[in-house]
């Protein structure tokens, strides 16, 4: 007997959906002119995250979309509000093994460069965690393909915008 798959509504989302986590947590990154490491190294982490507010803000306020933030983006408090005012967002939250294998292989993050990474890992964990538990969404990313992942966003986000019935609690 075939399977048969249920069709859904496209999912109409209402704002941009910003994604948040720790490095390793599955959101795609992109820098423009050099790499983060190199901008690190350069100018700064305060100056790499005033720029980073810059750009969040400028993207909130233009076309919807999904913006995939850095690790450190959620932590800033103005960049924090700008998305809760403007944006859905959503915790990509990983549990430290699946974090370290996926960042073990890679030698371009800066704030793993000075240390055992995955003790840094550890630490960044209890410091940050409880400010990304603010975000209005929490999707578990396991060790499973990226597509996965995203359809679990995906659904989360329909269960999130679903309308509420007469009555319901919020």
């Amino acid at each position: 007997m075939p399977l048969v798959m249920e069709t859904l509504a496209p999912l109409s989302v209402p704002r941009t959906v910003a994604l948040v986590g720790l490095m390793g947590a599955g959101k795609i990154e992109r820098a423009a002119g050099c790499t983060i490491a190199e901008f690190f190294e350069r100018r700064g982490e305060a100056e790499f995250r005033a720029g980073e507010r810059r750009v969040i803000s400028r993207l909130l306020a233009g076309p919807m979309h999904v913006l995939s933030t850095g690790g450190g983006a959620y932590m800033d408090p103005e960049t924090r509000a700008l998305m809760r005012e403007r944006a859905l967002t959503v915790w990509l939250r990983a549990d430290l093994e699946v974090l370290y294998d996926r960042v073990k292989r890679r030698g371009h993050r800066p704030l793993l460069s000075n240390g055992e990474p995955k003790e840094i890992l550890s630490r960044l964990m209890t410091q940050r965690y409880p400010v990304y538990a603010e975000a209005d969404l929490i999707v578990e990313s396991t060790a499973q393909p990226a597509d996965i992942t995203t359809e679990q966003v995906i659904e989360a986000l329909r269960k999130h915008l679903a309308p509420q019935p007469a009555g319901a609690a919020v």
